[in-house]
Order: C-alpha cells, then structure tokens, then sequence
C-alpha cells in the first residue's frame, strides 16, 4: 500500500471497475428479492448542484447496504427534458448571441435543445459516476426517449378516455417572455415599490362617484364591476347602481361581494376578471363579461382601442393623464407590495384567461390518499408525511399544458371545423365529422406529466413484463420536501392508477443545504457550490460522508470542516489498515481473540453494526456516520490497534489473524458510505474472495464485552485532564500503558487529586440537582435528559476509580 491515501485516480478507476465488472447491473433474477430506487431524474439544464450530491449520497448508500445483503438492487439513472427550465436556458444561451428562438425557427430551435440535451446529458451521468452512485448506467433513461414518449402518450390518452381531462377557460399565470402558462409552484414572490392611483368612476345615473385604488392603470380598460364588502356602511347605497369606467366610458354595475378587503385602498375594488385572480373568481360568481386588453406578449391587445401595441408601462401613462385630463385622478401614492414573477426567467407574471387542458384530480388523488393515510408510502419525517397528506387533499386540477416550443407534444389533433380527437397517432379523419385531415396540438405537456411515469416507464411500461414484473413496485425515493407536489404525489397516483400499486414504500425528505453564510445556494448571488468542486479537493468519500454528517430534518448551513472530517477519516483508515496489513505478514482473516481488546473490539463492531443497521432503517444518516466515524477512529484505531500493535510486532499468529478479520468487517460496514477508499483497502487484503462492493454483509455477533473498555477510556480522561491516574489492573493497566503512555516524568500519576474529586463532587451535585428537578425532566427533550443521566453515571464512576 502506498504511505499516503490519494483519492484522485483511485476513485475514477474503482468506477470503471466496478460498472465494467456489472457490479451495478440488475437483471431479472426470481432467485433474489429486489430493492429499487428509482432515482428523481435531475432537470438537463446545467451541473449538478450541491442538494443533488447529498441526494445520491444518501440513497447510494441505502442501495450499497442493499447490494452486499445480497438483494437484486436496482439504482435507476437518467434526466428529465425539464420542457420550459430547459427551453429557457437555451434561451439564455442564445441571447448571449443577440438571437430569438423566433430567429431560429421552430424546428431550428428544437434541434438546438438536442444538442443541449446531449451535451448535459452526458456531463450529468459523469457527475453521477464522481460522486459513486452505483447505478446501473446501461438503463440510462430520458424523458424524451421514443419509448418512454409512447409511455406519456398512452397517459393522457388513458385520462381523457376516463374523462379525467378536459379543456376549460380558466384564469392561469402566465409568462409573457416564455408564452407559456405556469403553475403556482414555478412563480416566485418579490416585494416591489409600486405607486397606488386613486381614481374616481363617476355615478351613471347623477352626480357623485365611488374611487378606487389601483396599481394597475392600464387594466382599467378591462373594468367590468366595482366592488365593494356587503357590511361596509360606506357604500352599501350605491351597490346594484351603476358607475362609469374611466377611459372607455363603459357603464358597469356596483356590485357586493365578501371577498373584498374594506381595509385596501378605499375599500373599493374594481373588478378586472381578466386580469386578476381574485377577480375572476368574484366575476364568475356574478356572471360579470370577462374582457382582456393584454395579449400573451404582455403589450395591450386590439381591445385596449388607440392603446393597442403599446407596453403596460406606456399604457399607464396614457390612463394617468386622461384622469387628470377629466378631473378624476384623486392621488398617487407610494405602495410596496408582492407581485409574481416566473421563477426562470424574472419576467413579471400576468394573470391571463386561457383555454387549457387540464385533468381533473377529483378520483386520482382517492387512491393515493389512501396509502399516505394508511401508510402503504410513508414519508419521513412525519412532518413532511402529514404534508404529503395535505397537499394531496388540497390539490386543484392540474394545468397539464404549455405552450412552449419544446417537449411531449399533446396527442390532440384537430380539424378546421374545431373538432378535437385524441388519440396517441394520427387518426385517417377527424372522429366527429369524418372529412377533414387532422393537425396535431402545438401545445406540450407539463414536464411533471412525465415524471409521473418515471419509477414505471423507466422499466418499458406497458411492453417490458418481466422487468415490471421484477422492479415494480420499488422501495424508496429520495428528495427534497420542494417537489412532494411535484413529483412524489404525481408519481403515487400515477403508480396506483396505471399498475394498481404504489411506486415505493417510503420517501426519505433530507435537508436543504444553505450557502456556509445562510440562505440558498445561487449561481447568480455567488452562493453555489459544485460538488465537483468539493470532490477534486477532497474526494467522492470525504464529501459523501461529510454530506450525510450534515443530513438531518431540519435545512442546515454546508459545513466545508464536515467534509475536511470525511477526509481524515479516509486517512486514518488507510494508515491503520496498512499498519495492520503490513505487520501481519498475508495473515488470512480469522477471528481468534485471546485478549481483552480483541474481544472488546470485536463487541464493538458487532454493537455498532446493529446501530448502524437501526439507524440506516430509520433513514438517519448523520447519527449512522457519526457511529462510524467514532468505531474507526476512536475505537478501531486509538484504542485498539494501539492496544494491539505489541503482538502484531512480536509476531503473534491469532493476533495477525484477528485483526485481519477485524478489519475486513470494518470496511464492511464503511463501504456503503465510502466506497472507494474501503474497495481499495480491500484489494490488498489476502484470501479475498470477491470485490468487497459484492461482499456480504457481515452478521453481527455478541456483543457482550462491548464495554469492557469503558473503564480504560475513562480513565484515560481523568488522566489527560487532571495527571490524576485511577487504579487500574492486569490487561486494564496494559491496555492503558500501550494507548495512553503515561510519562514517569510527570510524577506518581496522582496528580492533584484533591482538586479532581472537588471537581466531580460539585458536577455530581450540579447533574444531581438537575435531574432532581421536575420541571426540567418534566420539559426538557428526552435526550436531553437521558445525556445527564449518563453524564451522571460517569461522574460517579470517575470519583470512586479515583477514590478507590
């Protein structure tokens, strides 16, 4: 073994070893029980980023654990088209040209996405490989492969034959750059300075008027109603009378409505049901005409009249100055506010009625309700499962299309007379009137419509039985508490719709990771960090362990010393594994403890492999490496390897062979957190039978002794702390010479023994008085409580080694 562990080389060649061995095929085997992940394809729009690195740290770790338990694993890989991030980034890309996808043309512009598409594509399973996931690469899936477009097709023409998917008028958010319409998910919330004009519509049939309060002028034009709250005494005269809108004279009735904020403005709203969400609700419950004088490009349409083509902007301007023309511009004052933006592009979100496609969500969320509520799929931790829940029950129909150059296009074809069929190919006539020749949709699929199918059309849905057969259902899911909606519901009641099962059994949320200085990580603020940047600096091990070390429920701030930590960790590994390995001269595993830190350390390993296996069960991977971390270097290395050094030295056959044995179950239980440095340890141990990626996993023995040193390590603290050395006897006294090294220099080792027992009677009687205090075991949380107790113990037993 080389003197010093280098991860770069090392790691880069145990991945091509170990996909060109089919170490990460799976394969029908009815021999095995399977385990599937069927990771969330990330979005084809750049590198990965950091939330990407711990996601495939924590479930390639699950799936390595799986692997050596000897089940069929599945690790599916692949990308998402991600339909209008994708489009805009190539978007972006070709501004920096000075060009349009307009310039280009469709079909131009489409096949400059592909070729996006195949650059990223590849960079995003290279990225896979750095970090270590264990995917079967020759399953590379993509959500615009022929077969899994087949798949999305045969989908919605599924839906629309239950008569789950309809076209209906609605108000949407719309994006005036992408042309598209947007989901509330993709909209973004920023406060901005607006100024608030106060307008006055004149009564129609005599003299006064009613004034409202607007920051949008120019949608005056599109002004149907005025409102006003049924117990506001301000106003309750003039509802069903009739004022005048500004600008365009249309006479318009007052009308009363709950809804209305009586605090706002004046407390006088003018009813824009175009325009305004909240509006068209109030227009549709009054059958109110719902006028548009902005088109999809966000400039004012035909029926804004003489204003027509002009921006918004401009449009204001022109209405400000016919109100103070005629008298009826009351003020203007500064106002800030919220306002919509597209979450890709920035550009401000306008309020738009549309015809859209949309399914009904009405008898798909039942079946899914069901298994959140009865736990066929549980999400963890219980919090984001009682989200799942709500947002399920919460969902409105789903806006399914776009309309964006780019994606699954919509199987509707249509004929000039506007008769729709839907079908996956190209009907010979329309279906209703039988004469005309059909055109296809220009409309796409909302991208999350084909992530819906992903842990089933990965495996050739509906053609390919037999991996459906054996993948499906699948076990696990990992991701971020920000796509439940997204993606995680879609996909349980796609699974329970289309295959009559759910697509897996649990859902592992994990942590945001937070810029070192707090708050997301951004390209553009300067805040992100590529993985791939950690990885060269410290390698796939160390960044892996130290991710998960900062994996909890709760979102957390990257830590760089977690990842520092990951990397001495690998270090100690390789030196004390070398030591062994050099000093027990091709001794073959063996375990023949004969002394007291064999056996303990043997306990050791057993105890913590089934704290490890309980903690890996309950999905709580910073507790699982931190057991680890305490196994190897504290124990395994400073304890007893020190311990053991003597008799590897001297020769001693059952010693050689022990730690031998010893080690190989260490590497064991690291493998599935670090995979590279432990397979490359392993490469050098003798009578090895196998790649330790395909070993089995250890079975955990007695574990009796696990304590046995407890008094030792005590007692070496007392020792560095306070010179005080407690009694100690026979292999006690060895084990604490070999690893301590007390020094005859410093004296008789008693210290200042006095003052040490001072000190722990007064923590004895601090942990005492606290604990006797019923408020605090009352209150505070039970682990808490439970580290003063053992805090407690310790005290006392440090005292009376010290006394005795």
């Amino acid at each position: 073994m080389e003197t010093l562990y280098k991860p770069e080389g090392v790691e880069e060649r145990w991945q091509r070893t170990w996909e060109q061995e089919g170490h990460y095929n799976a394969d029908p085997d009815p021999s095995r029980e399977s385990f599937v992940i069927a990771h969330p394809p990330p979005n084809v729009t750049g590198d990965l980023h950091m939330g990407h690195a711990l996601q495939l740290s924590l479930a390639d770790t699950i799936i390595r654990t799986r692997r050596m338990q000897g089940y069929n694993t599945l690790f599916q890989p692949g990308f998402d088209h991600a339909g209008i991030s994708t489009q805009n980034a190539v978007e972006k890309h070709l501004a920096q040209q000075g060009k349009t996808r307009q310039d280009l043309g469709r079909e131009a512009f489409v096949e400059l996405v592909w070729e996006w598409l195949r650059e990223y594509g590849g960079k995003i399973m290279l990225q896979f490989r750095r970090i270590g996931a264990s995917m079967d690469y020759r399953r590379e899936r993509f959500t615009m492969d022929d077969a899994y477009v087949r798949a999305v097709m045969r989908f919605f023409v599924h839906l629309y034959g239950k008569g789950w998917i309809y076209r209906a008028n609605r108000i949407i958010n719309w994006c005036p750059f992408h042309q598209t319409s947007l989901s509330d998910l993709e909209v973004a919330h920023v406060e901005v300075d607006d100024a608030l004009t106060y307008a006055r519509y004149p009564l129609a049939d005599g003299d006064g008027h009613i004034t409202i309060a607007t920051v949008r002028p120019a949608t005056i034009l599109a002004d149907v109603a005025v409102a006003v709250h049924p117990d506001d005494d301000r106003y309750r005269h003039l509802v069903n009378r009739e004022v005048i809108v500004p600008v365009v004279g249309r006479r318009v009735p007052v009308v009363a409505d709950e809804r209305v904020e009586r605090d706002f403005g004046t407390g006088a709203l003018k009813v824009t049901p175009g325009h305004d969400p909240l509006d068209y609700e109030i227009g549709r419950d009054h059958d109110l005409p719902e006028i548009t004088v902005i088109g999809p490009d966000g400039r004012m349409n035909e029926q804004a009249g003489e204003l027509a083509g002009m921006t918004q902007e401009e449009a204001d301007e022109r209405v400000l100055e016919w109100l103070k023309e005629h008298g009826q511009l009351e003020k203007r004052e500064s106002y800030r506010h919220k306002v919509a933006l597209c979450d890709r592009c920035q550009s401000r979100i306008e309020p738009r009625i549309s015809l859209q496609w949309w399914c009904s969500m009405t008898e798909l969320r039942k079946p899914a309700l069901e298994a959140l509520r009865s736990r066929r799929v549980h999400f963890h931790p219980e919090s984001q499962h009682r989200f799942a829940i709500q947002s399920l029950e919460d969902a409105p129909d789903w806006n399914i299309s776009r309309q964006i150059w780019w994606g699954h296009q919509l199987p509707v074809w249509q004929c000039p007379d506007g008769h729709i069929t839907v079908a996956e190919t190209e009907p010979e006539a329309c279906g209703e009137c039988g004469l005309h020749k059909l055109e296809r949709s220009t409309d796409v699929l909302d991208t999350w419509f084909s992530s819906a199918l992903w842990p089933f059309a990965t495996l050739g849905w509906p053609e390919d039985t037999e991996d459906l057969r054996t993948f499906y259902p699948g076990n696990l899911n990992t991701t971020a508490r920000d796509i439940i909606r997204l993606w995680e519901n879609r996909m349980i009641f796609s699974g329970l719709e289309l295959m009559g099962e759910v697509p897996f059994r649990d859902v592992v949320i994990h942590s945001t990771v937070h810029a070192p200085t707090g708050g997301r990580m951004s390209k553009s603020l300067g805040t992100g960090m590529n993985p791939l940047a950690a990885i060269e600096t410290y390698g796939a091990d160390a960044t892996r362990y130290g991710l998960m070390k900062m994996a909890s429920s709760q979102d957390v701030r990257f830590s760089e010393g977690a990842i520092e930590e990951g990397r001495k960790l690998a270090n100690k590994l390789w030196n004390v594994a070398r030591l062994i390995l050099q000093a027990s001269e091709g001794a073959e595993p063996d375990e023949r403890p004969g002394t007291l830190e064999e056996r303990w350390i043997l306990a050791r390993l057993s105890q913590t492999q089934r704290e490890v296996e309980r903690l890996l069960g309950e999905f709580d991977f910073s507790h699982m490496v931190s057991e680890l971390y305490h196994l190897t270097f504290d124990d395994f290395c400073d304890w007893y390897a020190e311990a053991a050094k003597p008799r590897l030295y001297d020769g001693d056959a059952d010693a050689r062979a022990t730690a031998v044995a010893a080690l190989e179950r260490l590497l064991k239980l690291l493998h599935p957190a670090m995979p590279h440095v432990t397979e490359e340890i392993w490469s050098n141990l003798p009578a090895r039978e196998s790649r330790l990626i395909v070993a089995p996993w250890p079975e955990a023995a007695d574990e009796t002794e696990a304590g046995a040193l407890t008094a030792v390590q005590e007692a070496a603290v007392v020792y560095r702390r306070s010179g005080v050395l407690p009694k100690l006897e026979g292999e006690k006294r060895r084990i604490f010479d070999a690893v301590v090294k007390p020094k005859p220099a410093e004296g008789s080792g008693d210290g200042n023994a006095a003052a040490e027992i001072a000190r722990l009677q007064q923590e004895i009687a601090r942990a005492e008085g606290m604990l006797a205090n019923e408020h605090f075991v009352g209150n505070a949380p039970a682990e808490v409580v439970e580290a003063e107790r053992e805090k407690l113990a310790r005290y006392r037993r440090e005292l009376d080694a010290i006394s005795g």
